[in-house]
């Protein structure tokens, strides 16, 4: 089958299903708006490119698959460079596929060219120029692979005009990916696993410090039987919220800067601190010289480059989170740590009362009022998304989340793009929960809300939901 270059590109996306496509037209890209309209993929018009990349991100996030992007070239391109790096640093999969200047002018500084690869080498998983067509099929195939494996991050394929515009035979059987062999390495020894397990099994005072990783690799299952064997307190990074139930009695909530005085000293107190899936960055733990320095350290995770990097560890275990929980299970014994999660609790103290959400009603409405109503009024079942400031982490501590990917938030993403959150807020919240869709923005820091206003939002969100359950 004879098919132009942008055919075969959305024929190939239709395969590896692709839905939803994220964009902004421009010149270098325009053969593959020509073939859209021939396809069965839905594109979103975006008001600028950096929203596109924001949105497949936010797809990404709420649905567990892979997100789309697409933009010219050059100043289309560029505008791209803030969501790849957001994708980059929270490991979100991301594919974004650009417009290039034909093969036959690339390096002559023609009209809006710009070396695109070069510029996000540093932010991408992988990039790569396609300057023929009969290239297109497999490197897409290959982009998607390499998104999506490991620790999953953004990949970027660069595709010249001509390559769009001229035909080739279509293939999908022959087209297959043609990466070099992956290096086969043991991800640890024997000895260390041993290691591991003694460490678990003699721990007095354990601590699970569950990072966005368990997300990524689907182990919330095996994960939540691991805490439940052990009897293990758990510990909260902010992109780690969902992966274990906030109603669970183990569930201490979010550690760090931002997170709960009282857990940030229970982790200083611990005898071991069993990290899953998270970096160990500077947010968590503050002053290294002084962090959990009475603990040893178990660290699994699946980038060896994050082993050791900021915090030494005494057992690493590199590997796909589930893998490496359910390799453990078998070993683990059942212990008797009620006397140190009762400590916990006692270290807790009085912080529920002086919490800011138990205040009378005595006219005046703070922030933590509104997202702890909105908790209530959507039962939790919302898909809530945030810009990044203070409104974040009132979030954080104030909407309590029980399933996965129903808060879309960032470690990196300036605060500055509230119309790209609601974009994508809008398209995510299609593969999740259907029953409210919340934005939250960094107006509830600069503003006091009123009791009018707030009463207001609180109907509609009621509407929301009886919409919602009679439509079902």
């Amino acid at each position: 089958m004879k098919l132009t270059g942008a055919e075969i590109l959305c024929e190939s996306l239709t395969r590896l299903g692709v839905r939803e496509i994220f964009g902004y037209p421009g010149g270098a890209i325009l053969p593959v708006y020509d073939a859209l309209g021939k396809s069965k993929l839905h594109h979103v018009l975006v008001r600028h490119e950096q929203g596109a990349t924001h949105m497949a991100d936010g797809y990404a996030r709420a649905s567990g698959g892979i997100g789309v992007a697409m933009a010219t070239s050059g100043p289309g391109a560029t505008n791209m460079v803030t969501g790849i790096a957001t994708a980059m640093l929270d490991s979100s999969p991301v594919v974004c596929i650009t417009g290039q200047v034909s093969s036959k002018v690339l390096g002559s500084d023609a009209f809006q060219e710009i070396d695109i690869t070069g510029i996000t080498m540093p932010i991408t998983k992988h990039n790569v120029v396609v300057t023929k067509a009969d290239d297109v099929a497999r490197t897409i195939r290959e982009a998607f692979l390499i998104a999506n494996s490991g620790r999953p991050g953004p990949v970027l394929v660069d595709i010249t005009k001509d390559a769009q515009q001229a035909s080739a035979e279509f293939n999908w059987e022959t087209s297959a990916p043609k990466l070099p062999p992956k290096r086969v390495r043991n991800n640890h020894d024997q000895a260390e696993f041993d290691r591991a397990v003694e460490m678990l099994n003699t721990a007095k005072r354990p601590i699970i410090l569950a990072g966005h990783g368990i997300m990524v690799s689907g182990a919330m299952r095996a994960f939540e039987q691991f805490v439940r064997a052990g009897n293990y307190p758990v510990a909260m990074t902010l992109l780690g919220i969902g992966c274990f139930p906030a109603n669970n009695s183990l569930n201490l909530g979010m550690m760090g800067m931002h997170g709960e005085a009282w857990v940030n000293n229970a982790i200083q107190e611990a005898d071991l601190l069993i990290a899953v899936g998270m970096r160990f960055d500077d947010r968590v733990t503050g002053d290294l010289r002084t962090y959990a320095k009475g603990a040893r350290k178990i660290h699994i995770e699946i980038d060896r480059a994050e082993i050791n990097k900021n915090v030494q560890v005494d057992a690493a275990l590199v590997g796909d989170a589930r893998e490496v929980l359910e390799k453990l299970m078998p070993h683990i014994q059942t212990c008797d740590h009620s006397a140190w999660i009762r400590h916990v609790a006692e270290l807790k103290g009085d912080s529920a009362v002086r919490d800011i959400q138990s205040l009378p009603d005595n006219g005046h409405l703070y922030a933590a009022h509104v997202i702890n109503d909105i908790w209530k009024e959507t039962r939790g079942e919302a898909i809530v998304v945030t810009d990044v400031g203070q409104h974040q982490m009132w979030e954080a501590q104030y909407y309590h989340h029980n399933r996965p990917r129903t808060l879309i938030t960032s470690d990196y993403r300036p605060g500055k793009d509230q119309h790209q959150d609601r974009h994508h807020q809008q398209r995510v919240s299609r593969h999740g929960p259907p029953v409210a869709r919340v934005l939250l923005r960094q107006a509830l820091c600069r503003h006091s809300a009123r009791r009018a206003g707030f009463c207001r939002a609180r109907q509609c969100l009621r509407h929301s939901r009886r919409a919602h359950h009679q439509a079902r």
